[in-house]
């Protein structure tokens, strides 16, 4: 009788960090089925989310900005939010990470990761003038799904073992998080993932610091 073996928890690793340093403790959400060596993306609970705005202490223009409610996504990241101004009424925003997520409008609602509104002041705002959204959250605000392309939410790492969680049950787990190399043979993608979504996802794994390898 022929049998298939199973993947082994933990086979995708080729290398990491020394000592604990590749490894996080992540909290996997209700009603989830993580397979071993498979790809989890963070989500966040925006009841459990404070995101909290404010404006650089050296701006030239007196422009003002709040955030929305809820002030935040589920694909939000905890950590500070920062947007320049490019001219008078444009802005860019970088997350905590320092990627690029978008240009706000003043007077215009900015809504993303972070909800926001810049509004202009009597003296107009300047090129290089900051403002920034601090996210912060309870214990349980960040909890951890498995990877679906189509979701919009941010890639966290490769689970390391298996789990299944029923209604209002979450589980724990070590997942690679940064600084290590995987192998692209043992990573378990979802059955309908493209090539153009894997290609995607493995540039989001390459940004924590985690290079798959063929």
């Amino acid at each position: 009788m022929m049998q298939t073996e199973g993947r082994h928890p933990g086979e995708f690793v080729m290398r990491e960090a020394n000592g604990q340093r590749s490894r996080e403790s992540l909290t996997i959400a209700a009603e989830q089925i993580i397979e071993a060596n498979s790809v989890v993306c963070r989500t966040a609970d925006p009841a459990k989310v404070s995101a909290t705005a404010s404006v650089g202490a050296e701006n030239a223009g007196d422009a003002t900005i709040a955030v929305g409610s809820p002030g935040a996504s589920t694909a939000v990241s905890p950590g500070r939010y920062r947007g320049v101004a490019t001219d008078a009424t444009h802005v860019t925003w970088e997350d905590p990470a320092g990627h690029y997520i978008g240009e706000s409008v003043h007077g215009t609602p900015f809504p993303g990761e972070i909800s926001l509104t810049i509004t202009a002041g009597t003296t107009p705002t300047a090129a290089g003038d900051e403002f920034y959204v601090v996210v912060t959250g309870d214990a349980d605000a960040w909890q951890h799904v498995s990877f679906d392309a189509d979701a919009g939410l941010p890639i966290a790492g490769l689970a390391i073992y298996p789990a299944t969680t029923g209604v209002g049950e979450t589980v724990k787990i070590a997942a690679i998080v940064r600084d290590a190399e995987a192998n692209a043979n043992c990573v378990a993608w979802p059955a309908s993932i493209t090539d153009a979504e894997k290609t995607i996802a493995k540039g989001a794994l390459a940004r924590l610091g985690i290079i798959v390898r063929c």
